[in-house]
């Protein structure tokens, strides 16, 4: 029984960020109904169902909603609904007669959460767009990468962090909010605004004079020698993080660098450092490394790859993986001590429990029948 147990979501079918927020929401024990077309959305990949490990946790009902009767279908299901979620670019859903007046009208209590990467209003809401063009607006993107080009960080930065851990944290909240005034009302997160908003550290180093405005020149963009990537012998990677000056002693201890030239980290120094660091790092194959300086106060991890992360000691330990219908995948995140976390269900097919979701919700054996027809 998660923390979210009880509480009911729709989620209008799309890509992106939208679906990993239900995901989150459904681990932590909400009842999420996805509404989907009768053909899945275009991922551009034609992959089953089960290994859309974002779709994991909901049922489906899928619905034809140029259909008006289809359209009130998912009225009715939104007037029993705690919580809305669609990633469409603004004004699809009120084109649908679905948007926030139409349905906050039905259910006044209703959060009706929007994630764009534009945001609902500015000169861009209605352009199209994707992750990497959201964080390229922000400064995020200029910041990552070698000093050549900035690089794409996967859809981390605009697509999951700043789209859908935003959306499912001001639905939650506004579920708070709700839950005290009896009012629901509108969240728009926008890719832009969040993914601005995990810049907030690096901003304010910025203003403070502490950070360069170009790549890999600063502390923890691979600038400083001591918190970077290094490969080893065999070919493989290592991560230090040896920022704090005890931390960054062991370090050149462990390295066998204990000259009185290396304890200077000024910048000018940098690039003695790490001609030091890459040559005593490749000396010795990654396991070794390992052996060496996994547990302790460097800071320091090996770089796992996709299929090795799974089963390191420390990630096997915490059960930071699971294997579920097949496909290995990240257990539900964060953990609580009494009301646990879980994934529902696997990912559904398109349609799976249209009928079943419909009874369960209170719909008429005769008003499925005119759905179906």
């Amino acid at each position: 029984m998660g923390p979210l147990t009880g509480f009911k979501v729709i989620e209008m079918a799309g890509i992106g960020p939208a679906p990993f927020c239900a995901m989150l929401l459904s681990d932590m024990g909400a009842e999420v109904v996805r509404i989907d077309r009768k053909s899945a959305a275009d991922l551009g990949v034609d992959m089953p169902a089960r290994y859309n490990v974002s779709g994991r946790g909901r049922r489906s009902v899928a619905l034809d909603l140029k259909s008006p009767d289809a359209v009130a279908a998912v009225r009715k299901l939104a007037a029993q609904a705690d919580a809305l979620i669609e990633g469409f670019r603004p004004g699809v859903m009120e084109r649908l007669g679905l948007g926030p007046e139409e349905l906050l009208t039905v259910n006044p209590k209703l959060v009706y959460g929007r994630v764009t990467g534009w945001g609902q209003t500015g000169p861009l809401a209605k352009a199209a767009g994707h992750d990497l063009n959201y964080i390229a607006l922000t400064g995020m993107l200029h910041a990552i990468g070698p000093a050549e080009r900035p690089v794409p960080p996967l859809n981390l930065v605009g697509d999951f962090g700043g789209g859908a851990m935003y959306l499912a944290f001001g639905v939650v909240c506004a579920l708070l909010e709700a839950s005290r005034s009896g009012k629901g009302q509108v969240v728009d997160a926008a890719m832009v605004d969040g993914a601005a908003s995990l810049g907030a550290p690096v901003y304010g180093m910025y203003g403070a004079g502490l950070w360069k405005d170009q790549r890999a020149d600063n502390l923890l963009d691979s600038g400083a020698p001591w918190y970077d990537v290094y490969q080893t012998k065999d070919g493989k990677f290592v991560s230090v993080g040896a920022i704090e000056q005890r931390f960054y002693d062991l370090l050149l201890k462990t390295l066998g660098l204990e000259d009185d030239k290396y304890r200077d980290r000024g910048h000018d120094n940098w690039p003695v450092l790490r001609e030091a660091f890459n040559s005593a790092f490749r000396s010795r194959t990654r396991d070794e490394w390992c052996a060496i300086m996994e547990g302790t106060d460097i800071c320091f991890a090996p770089v796992m790859s996709l299929a090795e992360a799974p089963s390191h000691e420390h990630m096997a330990a915490r059960g930071v993986f699971v294997e579920q219908d097949g496909v290995v995948q990240p257990a539900p995140a964060p953990r609580f001590s009494r009301t646990r976390e879980a994934i529902q269900s696997p990912p559904p097919e398109p349609g799976q429990h249209t009928e079943e979701v419909l009874r369960d919700w209170g719909f008429t054996e005769q008003e499925i029948e005119a759905l179906r027809g």
